[in-house]
């Protein structure tokens, strides 16, 4: 079912676009390069404006409402009840008790550092 909206969904929007490009704007339209003068004619006669407008508006309507239905056909499937949260397993041993490593002595790491010479002979910068 969903493969024939789908079908149906891309045949409504190939006939938009076909009645609106052979609809009559400011310029003309589709209608204008085929050999529509000018005046108030068209490819299709006089009082093809409106019914152009009407059918655009009826397919207009056919497209989204298909495609909206064929998005909620596509939407995963809820749980059951989307409020309650999911129950952990049970069968689960707890974590091991981290061992806390040994803090060290601030001032003795500050002595055991080298520290280098002071330079020999100082240059002045440029």
């Amino acid at each position: 079912m969903i493969y024939f909206l789908m079908f149906i969904l891309l045949l409504v929007a190939a006939l938009l676009v076909l009645v609106i490009l052979v609809q009559r704007g400011r310029g003309g339209g589709l209608s204008g390069a085929f050999g529509a003068g000018g005046g108030s004619s068209s490819a299709f006669g006089t009082k093809t404006g409106d019914v152009f407008t009407t059918v655009t508006v009826v397919l207009f309507v056919i497209f989204m409402s298909l495609s909206i239905w064929l998005n909620f056909l596509f939407m995963p499937a809820k749980p059951k009840d989307a409020l309650t949260p999911p129950t952990p397993p049970t069968d689960t041993q707890p974590a091991e008790q981290a061992v806390p490593l040994p803090t060290p002595d601030p001032a003795a790491s500050l002595e055991s550092l080298p520290v280098p010479p002071p330079p020999s002979d100082p240059s002045p910068l440029p």
